[in-house]
C-alpha cells in the first residue's frame, strides 16, 4: 500500500468494503441491478459489466 493509500484509509471519510464476485454467482448479482445475460458475451465482459456496477454503487 502506498503512503497516500495508507493516507486515506487512516483519515479519510466513507469506508473500506471488500467485494467479493465469482463466476457462478455474478450473472445472478448482475441480474439483480436489471444486467441481463444477453448484454454480455463472454466472461470478460461479465467482469466489466459487475465492475461497473460496483463503481455505481460506490462512487454514487
Amino acid at each position: 500500500m502506498n503512503q497516500e493509500q495508507l493516507k486515506q484509509m487512516r483519515e479519510g471519510k466513507g469506508f473500506i468494503a471488500a467485494l467479493d464476485q465469482s463466476g457462478g454467482s455474478t450473472p445472478k448479482a448482475l441480474a439483480n441491478y436489471g444486467v441481463e445475460k444477453d448484454s454480455y458475451k463472454n466472461e470478460e465482459e461479465m467482469f466489466d459489466q459487475v465492475h461497473d456496477m460496483r463503481t455505481r454503487i460506490i462512487y454514487d
